[in-house]
């Protein structure tokens, strides 16, 4: 695969000398966070979904993502984005080869409920990107901050509850800092109330987390062939489970080597 080409993240904090020793596909994810505009607003609503669906469409061979329309926008939404720009950029280097159909498997948005399709799934409420991960087998889901580097998808959950009255947020890592004598998480993805943008919070407010990282990109061609829905994520909306159900399910370790 090719590597992204050489990108100087001022805009996120990470200079082109650190990005340059992550793996390419979380180099891929950083440089599509830094193509994403600021703020916007923040909104998760029917509305914001019909946002989303209005912001992305098929281009002559890849997937076209106007972010700025996709506003006001929410955390799955805005992770979406940059997941999609990723798949757009793979495509367009030659190192991703997808039909036209394939990539429309990525494009179904508006009324998709959760644990349906592909953006059902990253929707869904709990481990939705993991579980996609885990299913198409793109990538490794675990659960150690030593371990996670900027570029890999997280999923927090602010209380213990996982399920239908989770409170969580899915952003994309960014790395780990000291303040206040304190360790604190940086992030980004769509947050209250501004939208779009980099946020810092202090890692005990964090009761669960789960890193993604993407690995295999070729997997996703195989996307359509996943079954319609998936019942586990399709339950998280009224059912709440364990993080025991949640590891099993998506295959999680402490590490990304398992």
């Amino acid at each position: 695969m090719k590597t992204i080409f050489a990108i100087f993240l001022l805009g996120i904090g990470i200079a082109s000398a650190e990005t340059s020793k992550l793996p390419p596909l979380n180099q891929y994810v950083l440089w599509a966070v830094n193509q994403m505009p600021q703020g916007g607003g923040y909104l998760a609503s029917k509305k914001a979904i019909v946002n989303l669906q209005n912001g992305v469409a098929l281009s002559d061979q890849g997937i076209s993502t106007k972010p700025k329309v996709a506003s006001p926008s929410f955390c799955s939404g805005a992770t979406y984005c940059v997941f999609l720009k990723v798949i757009d950029k793979l495509i367009e280097n030659g190192s991703l080869k997808m039909t036209g159909k394939q990539r429309w498997e990525f494009l179904k948005i508006d009324e998709v409920p959760d644990g349906h399709g592909i953006w059902g799934r990253w929707n869904a409420n709990g481990p939705g990107t993991a579980k996609l991960f885990a299913e198409l087998k793109c990538g490794k889901n675990f659960t150690s901050y030593d371990h996670a580097l900027p570029g890999d998808f997280m999923k927090i959950w602010w209380t213990e509850e996982i399920g239908g009255k989770e409170r969580g947020h899915l952003v994309v890592y960014l790395g780990a800092m000291m303040k206040n004598g304190k360790k604190h998480i940086r992030f980004w993805s769509s947050n209250i109330p501004g939208g779009y943008g980099e946020k810092v919070v202090p890692r005990t407010n964090i009761k669960h987390v789960l890193f993604s990282r993407f690995e295999n990109h070729r997997q996703l061609a195989k996307a359509g062939s996943l079954p319609e829905k998936n019942r586990f994520l399709e339950d998280m909306l009224r059912k709440s489970f364990t993080w025991k159900q949640v590891a099993r399910e998506c295959r999680v370790h402490a590490t990304p080597g398992g």
